[in-house]
């Protein structure tokens, strides 16, 4: 069976809990960093496991990587050697094909194999392509390896078919050090890439309007090093927000930036919960009866799609039916079959999930299909009566630090746990 997690449920979650620094901002800043020969110091890394496969694949390349502590890293891009990334790093994280245009656009080739990641369908890299092609380089696909090089990266106007955060920065990291302007139009407005383009722009680099459709790129000679704070996550601070609705809790959520949360606020509003924001904090305190609300997953500033599976399991609760569309990404509700089997009343058609109320949940033995789906287990776990195991944690640590420490901080009785034994004395301590 391996690692997982245990919970006895029936539980509000009550405290404050502090939320670390955004994964998806770190990773594509950890790759932009060797776009610099001179040592870029990053802080507030989260500590999670997505972290270390990249610093271990940066480190690959012959770029200096000092770990001064779990949430500080140096990198010095002066000594990379080998522009080829392989597949085992690719294979346990998507976000290393940042790394494509962090080589192409500072060495003019690079070699990365195709991505993995979480199973929540495919999310192609056409985009991504077409930018760095648009720029002047040849892309080829051979044996699994995507291979960029160019003789000049030049300036262009960039157009995206669909919005995407990986090919708006990607395109970003092959184009700071192009000459001329590069425009990039349909650019993804997420919060983590204007923290990548004032990451970048903190080296020298010239990156206007990130945060809008429109980001202006005007290519600089060469980066220096910088010393940067990476901003927090807002997928983490709204798991903790929907989790404290979810459980009829009281959560105030601290080191967060509130606009960053809005589109989640505005829902957990909307449903009946009590939503106060402070200037670097949110407090959520839950309701006994919740009003049923529609939800469709949409690129920043819409609801985040990585938000998705924990709202689901608050909207279980509100009275009469709730809808969910996913606009994202195509199989996000393989979760729904782990959910029903604890008691949830849910019918999905297509990108759309349909949420009646249920009486309640009980414990179970369930499985987590990715990252999000697995920390909305987690909650629903704390929610439900008796005892629930949730196996396949390992994609729950690839995006959350100290998972069990945090909820168990908040008053949920959770372990992590190896061994058949250990999972029974669990049991026996909760029921006596």
């Amino acid at each position: 069976m391996g690692d997982r997690y245990i919970i006895k449920g029936n539980t509000k979650l009550v405290g404050e809990v502090s939320i670390g620094g955004a994964k998806n901002a770190a990773l594509a800043i950890l790759a932009a960093a060797i776009l610099s020969d001179e040592t870029c110091t990053i802080e507030n890394l989260p500590k999670v496991s997505d972290i270390s496969v990249l610093l271990s694949a940066i480190e690959q390349t012959g770029a200096k990587v000092d770990r001064v502590d779990d949430h500080t890293v140096k990198i010095c891009g002066k000594t990379v050697s080998t522009k080829s990334i392989d597949y085992d790093f690719i294979r346990k994280i998507r976000a290393s094909y940042y790394l494509l245009g962090s080589l192409l656009g500072k060495y003019k080739n690079a070699e990365v194999a195709l991505p993995g990641g979480c199973n929540i369908g495919s999310r192609p890299i056409d985009q991504h392509i077409k930018g760095f092609e648009a720029l002047g380089a040849t892309v080829k696909l051979e044996h699994g390896m995507i291979i960029a090089s160019a003789d000049r990266l030049v300036g262009t106007n960039i157009y995206l078919d669909v919005v995407t955060v990986g090919a708006t920065i990607n395109i970003m990291l092959a184009s700071v050090l192009a000459e001329g302007t590069t425009i990039i139009e349909n650019a993804a407005k997420e919060p983590h890439i204007v923290d990548v383009a004032n990451f970048l722009n903190s080296m020298g680099a010239e990156i206007k309007g990130a945060g809008t459709d429109l980001i202006k790129i005007n290519g600089v000679q060469k980066l220096h090093g910088t010393q940067y704070m990476i901003i927090p996550d807002q997928i983490e601070a709204g798991t903790f927000m929907v989790a404290a609705a979810a459980t009829g809790g009281d959560i105030v959520v601290k080191n967060v930036i509130p606009k960053h949360m809005e589109a989640i606020s505005a829902k957990l509003q909307e449903m009946g919960a009590v939503v106060t924001e402070g200037d670097d904090s949110i407090r959520v305190v839950g309701n006994q009866e919740y009003k049923p609300t529609n939800i469709k997953t949409l690129p920043y500033p819409g609801f985040p799609t990585d938000m998705q599976p924990q709202m689901t399991v608050a909207l279980c609760f509100a009275q009469g039916t709730s809808i969910i569309t996913e606009s994202i990404f195509e199989n996000r509700f393989k979760y729904v079959d782990e959910l029903s089997r604890m008691g949830a009343t849910i019918k999905v058609e297509g990108n759309t999930a349909i949420i009646e109320k249920s009486s309640k949940f009980t414990g179970a033995t369930v499985s987590a299909p990715d990252l999000r789906a697995g920390a909305a287990l987690v909650i629903a776990g704390i929610i439900a009566d008796g005892f629930t195991v949730v196996e396949r944690i390992d994609y729950i640590e690839r995006g959350y630090e100290d998972f069990v420490g945090k909820l168990c901080g908040l008053g949920a009785q959770i372990q992590r746990v190896t061994t058949d034994k250990e999972e029974q004395k669990f049991r026996l301590k909760k029921t006596s």
